[in-house]
């Protein structure tokens, strides 16, 4: 079962005596979790009736002791293996017998990367016991945004100030979840958060910070690009971390001028690149665009391409170096020979 779909149903399912949290978005199984020890637990404390164990030297003989054990307050005890892939991996047999036949006062929860379902294991219990905690596509993360913000803090976020909220601090949901979270209480009693709060109220950030080095790219000022380039690397930001950031912007761009290049309308090749849609977003993209101009826009993959060697060993020069020449060479006036 998706993370999303089992947090919608968690306060109304049943119990089950085994969950499994299987992926890598740590954000939705701390919260998969909680909603399980509320399923389980209720009311009760659940410091009293939860016992964590590390999976990597763990005997299922401790973990069975445990399950079978009645807290001291609270209607179950609730075991949490994390993580637990060696611990399935090496228990896996007991684990096939267990599910056969649970304890009936205890719940155990494996936190796991993955959970193959072609293992007997796997095959074992049912669907819902088996909760897929994996972040959603990229292009879904604005619309989980939105309802992020209606239930947990009773704030509408505008469609497009969750685009921009997604550009700007990238696909992580625990990092989206706090900046709404800045956000709603920044906002006080306004009932919207725009776009225009998002781009003034969001935190420093890496993806936040590059996307002010691309307004100096295009407003041709190099020196203020480089500067800003600077601070992040003195705040110890690794090169290759904010080329990572700054290529997805520079894609997209690539993207829109090799569309409008063969007919397609601005509007129309904007919307397929995924640029957000509220008018400041796109006012600065285009000033971006024709800054660049034709011949650095078709230029544009291939520098990518040679930049992502260059920082993988393909170059003699510091990769520090290698991002501050393509900056300038994006920021550089379109006059200056070097861009032709």
């Amino acid at each position: 079962m998706d993370a999303l779909a089992f947090l919608d149903k968690a306060a109304k399912s049943k119990r089950l005596p085994v969950y499994v949290l299987l992926g890598d978005e740590d954000f939705l199984k701390r919260h998969c979790r909680e909603a399980i020890l509320s399923l389980v637990l209720g009311d009760a404390d659940h410091d009293l009736a939860v016992s964590p164990f590390a999976g990597d030297k763990l005997e299922f003989s401790t973990v069975r002791n445990e399950l079978d054990t009645l807290p001291f307050i609270g209607p179950a005890r609730v075991v949490v293996v994390e993580p637990a892939d060696l611990f399935v991996s090496n228990c896996r047999e007991s684990l096939e017998k267990y599910v056969a036949n649970p304890s009936k006062i205890g719940v155990l929860i494996l936190d796991v990367k993955s959970f193959p379902e072609t293992t007997k294991l796997a095959k074992a219990l049912p669907d819902a016991a088996k909760v897929v905690c994996k972040s959603p596509y990229a292009n879904k993360l604005p619309a989980w945004c939105v309802g992020w913000a209606k239930a947990q803090f009773k704030k509408k976020l505008d469609g497009d100030a969750a685009e921009f909220l997604v550009e700007l601090v990238g696909p992580q949901m625990g990092l989206l979840a706090q900046e709404l979270e800045k956000l709603s209480v920044s906002v006080g009693d306004k009932a919207s958060i725009t776009a225009e709060m998002v781009d003034s109220l969001v935190g420093r950030s890496r993806a936040a910070n590059v996307f002010h080095i691309l307004d100096a790219v295009g407003d041709a000022k190099p020196d203020v690009a480089l500067k800003l380039l600077s601070e992040l690397f003195e705040e110890g930001d690794d090169p290759l971390a904010v080329m990572g950031a700054m290529t997805g912007q520079l894609r997209k761009l690539a993207s829109v001028g090799r569309q409008t290049k063969e007919g397609l309308s601005m509007g129309v090749a904007m919307d397929g690149a995924n640029v957000p849609k509220w008018p400041e977003a796109r006012q600065k993209f285009e000033k971006q665009l024709r800054h660049l101009g034709r011949r650095r826009l078709d230029k544009l993959t291939d520098w990518l391409v040679e930049i992502n060697l260059g920082l993988k060993g393909g170059s003699q020069l510091p990769n520090r170096l290698q991002v501050e020449r393509l900056v300038v060479r994006l920021a550089r006036p379109r006059d200056e020979p070097s861009n032709r």
